[in-house]
C-alpha cells in the first residue's frame, strides 16, 4: 500500500468525510495503491498513555500507517481546533507517522478557524519529521452543495492537493 486517506470525523453527516471521498476519487485514478479509512468505522479507544496502545484496532491502524508512504488527513474543525478523534488517532499511532508525506483537508463552521490545521502540521513536522504538502484545503459550509457534495471549486482544490501529494510523495518515496 502506498497512500492512506483518513477520514477523521465521527459525525455521520461529516463534510470532511466528503472531502476524503473526493480525494479517493482523484487518487484512485493514479497508479498508486490507495486505502480509505474512516475513523467512524474504526473503534479506537481513548489514548490513556498505557493500555490503549495494546488495543488491536490501534495496533492494526499503526501498522497500516507504517506501511504507507503518504497520508491524506480529512478532519473537522471544532472550536478553532482539529477534532479530538484526529488527535487521539495520532497519539495512538505515534512513530508510524515518521517521514510520511502528509496532505490535510478540513471542514470548519466558519472562516475564522483557517489557522487551526497548523497545530496538526506542527505536531507532525516536529514530532515525526513528516513532509507536509504546502497546500491544504480549508472549507466552510458555503463550499458544499445542498446535498453535501463539494462544490466544483472545492472539488478542484481537493484535486490540486491530491496531485501535489502524489508529486511530492512520489519524488520522496
Amino acid at each position: 500500500m502506498s497512500i492512506v486517506v483518513l477520514s477523521c470525523s465521527l459525525n455521520p453527516h461529516s463534510k470532511s468525510r466528503r472531502l476524503a471521498e473526493r480525494a479517493m476519487i482523484r487518487l484512485g485514478g493514479s497508479e498508486t495503491d490507495v486505502l480509505y479509512i474512516d475513523l467512524a468505522q474504526y473503534p479506537l479507544p481513548p489514548c490513556d498513555g498505557g493500555t490503549a496502545y495494546t488495543d488491536p484496532a490501534a495496533i492494526e491502524l499503526k501498522e497500516t500507517l507504517k506501511n504507507a508512504w503518504a497520508v491524506v488527513l480529512a478532519f473537522p474543525i471544532y472550536n478553532y481546533a482539529a477534532g479530538s478523534a484526529l488527535k487521539n488517532m495520532m497519539e495512538l499511532t505515534g512513530d508510524a507517522w515518521t517521514g510520511k508525506t502528509v496532505g490535510m483537508m478540513c471542514a470548519a463552521g466558519g472562516k475564522g478557524s483557517y489557522m487551526a490545521p497548523m497545530t496538526v502540521a506542527n505536531s507532525l513536522m516536529l514530532d515525526f519529521r513528516c513532509i507536509m504538502v504546502p497546500r491544504f484545503v480549508f472549507a466552510t459550509g458555503e463550499d458544499f452543495e445542498g446535498d453535501g457534495a463539494p462544490s466544483e471549486e472545492l472539488a478542484s482544490r481537493v484535486d490540486e492537493l491530491a496531485d501535489e501529494l502524489l508529486r511530492i510523495g512520489t519524488a520522496l518515496a
